[in-house]
């Protein structure tokens, strides 16, 4: 099961006035299974996405890209789980096109003004027409309180579905956010690793919400990997249907970094969820890196731990063999790093230090720590002010039972 994410309630994830959501079960790879969403917004609303940097990235994906950058205002989201429409060549531009244009004709759009998605097995070819033949049920039971439904429609081998709300308070106008993500394997971000939506009833202006998802990427799916592998299909969506009666919100607005940074929290829990609910985890880890010259060389360090199968398979099995962080950040690619001068602790326990084992740890301490749910693991450089933080999990048995079965 997830490590430590709580059972999620319809009633707990809260409407967002201008957007609606339905879904259908088209039967795109299991049958009696959600699997196409339709999410639509007022007009009005501001879009902003960013997505997977996989040079083989899916027909959805290009053609989201497309359609964003037309600066056409969009109006509804078409997802489908079960089928990737990746490594499907000129015929799933086709496919994800044809999904875009059904869309539209069903709601008095133009095709530009939809962007699709799509997550499973890739180098398969999309079979589009479910999708089509189901889209009029999308839209027939769309609602304001369907996240839940909504949540469940986008999962593939995720065991739980991912969502959350919060609200805070601008020009006195109580504003709303709630977001969902996917995701459980297949995860390092190169951004975004996922799929992710977050929608605002905020009145935002388009250069601030395109400063918002950069800064909630970078501080979120950007830090978070279970086994090290960049999707084809990755995408993160922000969504601002404007309706929440408060002055607009730019980059100059007093309210901005207060509006930021509720919006990046819902994109750090929904990221943390996908990580505790990575393929077969039991252990969530915090990988933090203090005390480097720049952030990139603490995220170096910090990935190269996170995307150890020596580590990750230790903290499985509660072994406290810890000199297998050592050798990962030794790896890491900092060429003039001087290992006598960091530190490495195992949640509060100084494990190494001046390039050898702490004199005054004990494995019984390692051991006992290991053990836990949520572990924490500090590296120390000591060489500058910078610091990076990086969620990954463990190894489990699981994740090699669930990957192999993938398709079966």
């Amino acid at each position: 099961m997830p490590v430590n994410l709580p059972t999620l309630s319809a009633s707990s994830l809260l409407p967002i006035n201008g957007v609606t959501l339905g879904f259908a079960e088209a039967h795109i790879r299991k049958p009696n299974r959600k699997d196409v969403l339709v999410i639509q917004l007022a007009e009005g609303s501001h879009v902003a996405g960013v997505f997977t940097q996989n040079r083989f990235c899916a027909a959805p994906v290009i053609v989201c890209k497309k359609h964003l950058a037309s600066n056409s205002e969009i109006r509804a989201l078409v997802v489908n789980t079960g089928n990737a429409n990746a490594g499907t060549g000129e015929s799933g531009l086709q496919h994800a096109n044809q999904s875009c244009d059904a869309l539209a004709r069903l709601l008095n759009l133009k095709s530009e003004q939809v962007l699709p998605f799509s997550t499973g097995v890739i180098l398969e070819p999309l079979p589009v027409d479910k999708i089509i033949a189901h889209l009029p049920t999308a839209i027939k039971n769309a609602q304001a309180d369907n996240w839940l439904n909504a949540a469940q429609a986008i999962m593939t081998t995720d065991i739980v579905p991912k969502a959350t709300s919060r609200q805070l308070s601008i020009g006195g106008k109580t504003v709303t956010i709630t977001g969902m993500s996917k995701g459980s394997g297949m995860i390092h971000p190169n951004m975004a690793t996922m799929l992710g939506y977050l929608a605002t009833d905020a009145v935002i202006s388009k250069q601030a919400l395109d400063a918002i998802i950069h800064y909630a990427v970078n501080k979120s799916f950007n830090c978070i990997t279970v086994d090290g592998d960049t999707s084809t299909n990755d995408s993160f969506i922000m969504m601002a249907t404007n309706l929440a009666g408060h002055a607009e919100v730019t980059t100059s607005s007093e309210d901005f970094i207060a509006l930021r940074d509720a919006m990046t929290d819902v994109a750090i829990e929904l990221a943390q969820a996908i990580v505790r609910d990575g393929e077969g985890a039991t252990k969530f880890m915090t990988i933090q890196v203090e005390a480097g010259k720049n952030e990139a060389e603490c995220r170096k360090v910090a990935y190269a731990i996170a995307h150890s199968p020596l580590i990750k398979t230790a903290f499985f099995a509660s072994d406290p063999n810890l000199g297998r962080i050592l050798a990962a950040i030794g790896y890491a690619g900092i060429d003039d790093l001087d290992v006598s001068k960091l530190s490495l602790y195992l949640g509060d326990v100084l494990v190494s230090e001046n390039g050898g084992i702490a004199a005054s740890y004990k494995e019984a301490q390692g051991a006992a720590i290991m053990k836990e749910a949520e572990i924490l693991v500090r590296v120390v450089l000591n060489r500058g002010e910078e610091a990076a933080t990086v969620w990954t999990c463990d190894f489990s048995y699981d994740y090699v039972k669930i990957n192999a079965d993938y398709r079966s």
